[in-house]
């Protein structure tokens, strides 16, 4: 295979086994999640090349519409790649314009999420600077992080199948099929699969995806609306019928539906005239909708991977947990699966953290997966609610929800991601494990900006140094005065903190956390 990097335009033939194959990775499947994960790794100078199914260009035909403040902020620590003919911002530029900014400006913002007719929830109020869901086609999200993969480096592998992998002590070789059933194989160091529901890698390696079928022949349509809603997103269910609207922005509408007495196979045809009376049932008109450019049925499976990590073989976003498209968590999860795992590959690839770091990824996100399957799950089947004792037992729960705060707060904390944290060693400082919100900073800027570039963040009171981690570890300082010392993980989550700790203490959890510098001491093996 002839080693390139991606362009512009995404048409590039398949790529070399670039650089040294034992410090590179393979990462299968070019949809956010992989795209995400590929750009983290190349941005930290890890040979990272990207295989992918499809044929070049980006799909509309994908389902997920809704970024979520925790993905949001994860976006906001990576600086937004230049457009055609625009020099790229540096990785670590403090000031430049980040992910998140350039697909905030293309999306719209919704601040209510209202679900079931009866229950509001306010996402003003959320701890964030993102204290809004954004509504922004998955579509646009692949093609902003396309180009920052393309630009930091990553090689694309299109109209390219995994066939099969093997793997040693020493990386793993996959066997490719390319354009015209020409097969080659690649060799690197580990092989992520980003591949999704029907993922080639984790069949491959064995692992089964336990899980049933929860909803069959729900339906999509791109529709143009004579008379669109008022609001950004729609969302309704009647009986044995639910539907969501939402806008792509270019004058037509996503509709998704389901309709309990229309239980049919997905390759059953389907036809505008079943679209609208879904939509009539669900929301009480059908808009007008007429001109549909595309139309489509699915079913949506709950499964999870029993195991995120084989080896050196490691699964994320649909290839290793797939649920209910209620919440608009699908997407998001991923996105946050790869924000967890590139920072870890990279300190293992780079030699400043032992492979027992990679453990983490398991142990802090499956854990999620499970909670986003049990949430999206609960809200699917509060929406189906057909019978008198389930609509009773809907609205008693919806009415539980509004009036208890702290009950509500958890819901909106698990749909946008702001409410996980990570398990933390027995007798850790309160904050370890958790979120660290995007603070002020002494010198002016904010916490994302700080973690551009991958590097963890020790934040202190005035006078914190890092010593001759410098370069790994940017040292920064409270702009309110607080006396808390927190080391801030490339992914935005507390490594370690303490209450006014002592020099041996900092360069201690320095070199447990971000890596002993170069010569003086063992590889890190934490981070968890």
């Amino acid at each position: 295979m002839d080693g390139t990097t991606g362009t512009e335009d995404g048409s590039v033939p398949p790529p070399a086994d670039h650089g040294a194959p034992e410090r590179s990775v393979v990462v299968v499947g070019a949809g956010p999640t992989g795209l995400l994960l590929a750009g983290d790794l190349a941005e930290a100078g890890v040979p990272v090349t990207l295989v992918e199914k499809r044929a070049p260009g980006i799909s509309n035909l994908s389902r997920a519409f809704v970024l979520h403040a925790r993905t949001l902020e994860q976006l906001d620590t990576r600086p937004a790649a230049a457009g055609p003919g625009d020099g790229a911002p540096p990785p670590a530029a403090p000031r430049a314009p980040s992910l998140a900014d350039e697909l905030v400006a293309r999306g719209r913002a919704l601040d209510t999420l209202r679900l079931f007719d009866r229950l509001t929830l306010r996402l003003d109020t959320l701890p964030s600077r993102f204290n809004f869901l954004l509504v922004l086609p998955q579509y646009e999200v692949e093609e902003a992080l396309r180009r920052r993969a393309a630009a930091a480096g990553a090689r694309f592998a299109y109209e390219s199948e995994v066939t099969g992998l093997d793997q040693d002590e020493d990386g793993v070789t996959l066997r490719v099929r390319g354009p015209g059933g020409r097969q080659d194989t690649l060799r690197a160091a580990y092989a992520a699969g980003a591949d999704g529901l029907r993922s080639a890698v984790r069949q491959a390696v064995g692992l089964p995806f336990p899980g049933r079928s929860v909803i069959r022949s729900m339906v999509l349509a791109d529709v143009r609306l004579t008379r669109p809603p008022g609001s950004v997103l729609t969302v309704g269910a009647v009986g044995g019928a639910f539907a969501f609207l939402v806008p792509f922005g270019d004058g037509y509408h996503r509709v998704m539906g389901w309709h309990r007495a229309r239980d049919v196979p997905d390759s059953a045809p389907l036809d505008l005239d079943e679209v609208r009376e879904i939509t009539r049932l669900a929301l009480g008109q059908d808009f007008g909708m007429h001109d549909a450019r595309w139309m489509s049925r699915f079913h949506s499976d709950e499964r999870q991977v029993p195991a995120y990590r084989v080896g050196r073989v490691l699964l994320a976003g649909d290839a290793a947990h797939v649920h209910t498209p209620a919440g608009g968590q699908g997407m998001n999860t991923g996105l946050q699966d790869a924000a967890n795992l590139g920072w870890k590959l990279a300190a293992v690839l780079s030699g400043r953290a032992e492979e027992s770091l990679l453990d983490s990824y398991q142990a802090e996100r499956h854990p999620v997966g499970r909670s986003v399957l049990r949430s999206s799950g609960g809200l699917i089947r509060l929406a189906m609610a057909d019978r008198p004792w389930t609509r009773a037992a809907r609205a008693a729960a919806t009415a539980l929800l509004g009036a208890a705060r702290p009950a509500r707060a958890g819901l909106v904390g698990r749909i946008t991601g702001t409410g996980y944290a990570y398990r933390a060693p027995r007798g850790s400082h309160p904050l370890t494990g958790k979120r660290v919100p995007d603070v002020p900073l002494a010198d002016g800027g904010r916490l994302h900006e700080a973690l551009r570039g991958g590097r963890f963040v020790l934040i202190g009171p005035a006078g914190t140094d890092v010593g001759d981690h410098t370069g790994r570890v940017v040292a920064a300082h409270w702009a309110s005065g607080r006396r808390t010392t927190v080391l801030v993980r490339p992914d935005g989550y507390a490594a370690w903190a303490a209450e006014s700790p002592d020099r041996a203490a900092l360069s201690a959890a320095l070199a447990r956390h971000a890596g002993a510098p170069c010569g003086t001491g063992p590889a890190s093996h934490a981070g968890r």
